[in-house]
C-alpha cells in the first residue's frame, strides 16, 4: 500500500495536512520546513508517486494540491480493518453476554464453614 508507506514519514504527513487546508506552491511548502528545497521536492515526488497529490504549473510556479481520490486506497484498507475488528468485538460481546447469562442461571453454591 503505497499511500500508507508515503504517509509514514512525518514531513510528508505534514505536507498532506497543509494541503488539506488548500493548495500551496512548492516554495510556500519549502518555507514551512527546516530542510532544503531538494528534500521537499523528494517528499513531493513520493507523495505524487503514491497518488496523494497533484502538481500543476502556473507560469514559473508549481502548485501542489491533494489528489481528490488519493486517500481512497487508504480509506478502503481502513474500512476492511475496521470491519474485521468490529466482527471480532461483536463476537466477544456475544460470548461475554452468554457467559453472564450462564452464570446468572447457574445454581448458587452454598458457603460451607
Amino acid at each position: 500500500m503505497q499511500s500508507l508507506a508515503a504517509l509514514a514519514d512525518p514531513t510528508r504527513r505534514r505536507i498532506v495536512e497543509m494541503l488539506a487546508k488548500g493548495d500551496r506552491s512548492t516554495g510556500e511548502l519549502v518555507d514551512e520546513f527546516d530542510v532544503s528545497a531538494p528534500a521537499i521536492s523528494q517528499h513531493l515526488n513520493v507523495l505524487r508517486d503514491a497518488g496523494l497529490i497533484l502538481t500543476r504549473v502556473e507560469g514559473q510556479t508549481r502548485i501542489q494540491s491533494l489528489h481528490p481520490h488519493g486517500l481512497d486506497e487508504l480509506s478502503a484498507w481502513l474500512e476492511k480493518t475496521r470491519a474485521f475488528w468490529s466482527r471480532r468485538l461483536d463476537a466477544l460481546e456475544r460470548e461475554l453476554r452468554a457467559e453472564d447469562a450462564r452464570n446468572a442461571s447457574a445454581p448458587k453454591k452454598k458457603k460451607t464453614s
